[in-house]
């Protein structure tokens, strides 16, 4: 099914439902949660997903996975989408993260998502059956990529990691936020790790990272990019972001 939601099918006796949407630049879904789990596919463009634990970027031809019930927003940047919603037990078998992740889709895996939108809702054909069922065992075997930027529930270190991600630099100092939350260094540290999972300094560089990403795919020049993050050059920072995503930044430029 093209351009329906969810809503409307949910009720479908099948272990998966696949829709496909186009959105308009820079469309926002709003908060909103499903009772399946989603696996949100963008064939084009760009897809930022928040929920209360973090945020998330997702580049073209890759993939966010969305737990059930799970309240998420997402921003749409020239994105045409291929949806699974797939049933809360069958979805534990896949993933048994109850976090959002960002996972790299095969050409295999992307084939398939392409051809299950045009699937009838109550597939049973053998062929149809089969094509589900690799469909799932492909998405179990896709790796899961560090897009994300998880968030912290105190409020006031909360601000500080918010009005960061507006302008992130790899020369933002942990004692210069520590200063701010009248902490000392190594309270500063620790609480950051607690909150987060990450250390301060990983944090730091996956924001980086991430926000780098997307201004890649919206079309900065690695150059631009570098200078913007506070990088002395552009191949400092290559050889920064290639270590991080296991590619090189040019990967994700033009990329259709």
């Amino acid at each position: 099914m093209r351009n329906s939601h969810i809503d409307a099918y949910d009720h479908i006796d099948r272990d998966v439902v696949a829709l496909g949407n186009d959105y308009a630049q820079r469309f926002v879904l709003p908060e909103h949660r499903h009772r399946r789990a989603q696996l949100l596919y963008g064939a084009t463009g760009l897809m930022h997903v928040a929920t209360q634990a973090g945020e998330w970027v997702v580049p073209p031809q890759h993939a966010v996975w969305i737990p059930p019930n799970t309240a998420h927003s997402v921003k749409f940047v020239g994105v045409s989408t291929r949806s699974l919603y797939i049933e809360p037990v069958c979805a534990a078998a896949l993933r048994e993260s109850d976090r959002c992740r960002v996972i790299s889709v095969s050409p295999l895996l992307r084939q398939l998502l392409i051809e299950a939108v045009d699937l009838p809702l109550l597939y049973a054909s053998d062929r149809d059956r089969a094509l589900v069922q690799l469909l799932l065992l492909e998405l179990a075997a896709m790796p899961v990529r560090e897009f994300d930027i998880p968030l912290p529930q105190h409020p006031a270190l909360l601000a500080q990691c918010q009005n960061f991600l507006q302008a992130p630099t790899i020369h933002n100092p942990a004692d210069r936020w520590a200063s701010t939350l009248f902490m000392s260094p190594s309270t500063f540290r620790r609480h950051f790790l607690q909150q987060t999972g990450l250390s301060f300094s990983a944090w730091r560089q996956r924001a980086c990272v991430v926000t780098a990403l997307a201004w890649l795919v919206a079309g900065k020049s690695i150059n631009e990019v570098a200078l913007s993050l506070g990088y002395d050059s552009s191949s400092a920072f290559s050889t920064m972001f290639r270590r991080v995503t296991g590619q090189a930044p040019s990967f994700y430029i033009d990329h259709d």
